[in-house]
């Protein structure tokens, strides 16, 4: 398996596991009292740092199996991170204009951080899933 691919499977299995890992944080502190009232902003941050270490802790360990000079990315490689980037870059754009139109709204911050973090694990998520789908069934020919 390919470096790429395997850095593509770590952000996929990361970018999963924070998400949840912050529904339940944030679920388990609503109880009965609204979510808009819940303490979002600590358990976000540290998921999102969290993941950041996890990504690169895992991407390192990952690529102790490389013989050394063999880290160089080819043309497939660099087509596959750009679609891979174009499939994911939309819900980026979609969560940014979701969170536009709660702003404008005047909806509380909860939601609009929410909806944004939503975007970025969604896109980040579909980037590693078209990677990865890219790297078994290959490139599509137009």
């Amino acid at each position: 398996m390919p470096n790429e691919e395997k850095r593509s499977w770590i952000n996929g299995i990361v970018t999963v596991a924070g998400y949840v890992t912050y529904l339940v944080l944030v679920l388990s502190q609503a109880g009965s009292r609204p979510l808009v009232d819940v303490g979002y902003q600590i358990p976000l941050l540290s998921v999102i740092g969290g993941a950041i270490v996890a990504s690169i802790l895992l991407s390192i360990f990952a690529g102790l199996d490389i013989p050394r000079g063999v880290t160089h990315k080819d043309q497939r490689d660099r087509e596959i991170a750009a679609f891979g980037e174009k499939v994911g870059r939309s819900f980026v754009v979609i969560g940014g204009i979701a969170a536009l139109i709660l702003a404008m709204l005047e909806i509380d911050w909860f939601w609009i951080a929410n909806v944004l973090y939503l975007g970025f694990a969604i896109s980040s998520l579909l980037d590693s899933i078209t990677r990865v789908i890219l790297y078994r069934k290959g490139m599509p020919q137009w």
